[in-house]
């Protein structure tokens, strides 16, 4: 079998590689850090994924997309994981985007995708639920005449203080979920920052008697509960992806700086220990890369990918620490230097790691789905 890109999945590589290594520098994030009480949001950055025509690459062509799929987006979201970039690839390109493309009326993705596709407009989602999963919301949504009232609170939104309008999953009771299209500027809605271990801020969400109209609803509430797993699917593969470029990146640092390093008078990659903790990083590199390109390109193909993303974001989060504390570690004081690139990575990871849980939590679901399939 030829597990390659296509010719075509390999130009958006390589246009998405340039764009991320020529304007996501070191110089350029640590000038977004710079900026007091900033929401580290790279909007030359994000422009100029627009002008390439890459914020739309998975969108339909009606919208101003291309019409292309999860893998070319998973590209763009390895090449942000690789370089650390401050842009909402995952929340905005990869899970809350496509929702509105495949379950949105044609009044609701003409509405907000073009805005996507040029780089005017971000769109997250608010699936995070603190103590709890993502298919229990805590938000209650109540009809109110032919619309909805919407009222809770959702913590932990990616890009939230950034973005034009939310995802919101909420319950409708007694017994059904559904996702909400809520602007950011609506009555009702405040936002306060939450400061993230790797500094770029995420968002509280507070929604009081917010009332939206029938056209805010996503799909329909019998559609909600499948609708909350595919945005959960689809986000869980692409932080597999992103971990993947960010492994990438620290292990490319790595040996670099362990080639150049001497002690002794020789390189300190010529010692063994050294070889052999830059071997294990690289055996966990390939093994974050290799089952996280497996999921996305089950997603992709439409097949069941359940098992799979579990796989991919046990190895993100397991492997990933193994990764960055190894990269840190042969780095010695210049690996938690601020200046230097390489602790963004090791935060990014810890963030990867935690986000719609942990290596045991996926563990867990993938015990479950496997005890589940008949003999």
């Amino acid at each position: 079998m030829d597990f390659s890109f296509s010719e075509e999945q390999e130009a958006v590589r390589e246009l998405a590689g340039r764009i991320f290594t020529d304007l996501a520098t070191n110089e350029r994030l640590r000038e977004i850090e710079s900026e007091p009480d900033g929401d580290y949001f790279d909007t030359k950055l994000w422009s100029e994924l627009a002008a390439a025509g890459l914020l739309g690459i998975a969108l339909p062509e009606d919208v101003g997309g291309a019409g292309l799929g999860f893998v070319e987006t998973g590209v763009i979201v390895e090449a942000a994981g690789r370089s650390a970039a401050y842009v909402p690839a995952v929340e905005t390109l990869a899970a809350a985007a496509p929702a509105i493309a495949r379950f949105g009326s044609e009044a609701q993705r003409q509405r907000w995708l073009p805005g996507v596709v040029a780089g005017d407009t971000v769109i997250t989602t608010a699936l995070v639920e603190l103590g709890g999963v993502p298919s229990s919301p805590s938000v209650l949504a109540e009809r109110s005449g032919d619309g909805w009232t919407l009222s809770g609170t959702k913590a932990c939104v990616p890009s939230g203080m950034v973005a034009d309008a939310v995802l919101v999953t909420a319950r409708v009771e007694p017994d059904a979920v559904a996702v909400f299209l809520v602007e950011t500027s609506a009555a009702g809605v405040t936002r306060e920052r939450q400061p993230t271990n790797t500094g770029q801020p995420e968002a509280v969400l507070t929604l009081v008697g917010v009332t939206v109209g029938p056209d805010a609803l996503l799909g329909s509430v019998e559609e909600g509960r499948t609708i909350i797993d595919w945005l959960v699917l689809r986000t869980t593969a692409a932080l597999a992806l992103a971990q993947a470029g960010a492994a990438a990146a620290a292990l490319a640092l790595t040996a670099e700086y362990t080639k150049t390093r001497e002690q002794f008078g020789k390189p300190i990659a010529t010692f063994q220990a050294v070889g052999q903790r830059a071997a294990d990083a690289y055996v966990d590199t390939e093994a974050i890369r290799l089952t996280a390109w497996q999921a996305a390109w089950r997603i992709a193909e439409g097949l069941p990918a359940d098992k799979e993303v579990a796989v991919a974001k046990f190895w993100a989060a397991d492997g990933g620490q193994r990764v960055v504390h190894a990269a840190v570690h042969l780095h010695g004081g210049v690996g938690v230097d601020r200046e230097y690139p390489l602790h963004r990575f090791f935060l990014m990871t810890k963030h990867i790691e935690l986000t719609l849980g942990g290596a045991t939590d996926h563990l867990l679901q993938l015990g479950a789905t496997l005890a589940a399939e008949p003999v």
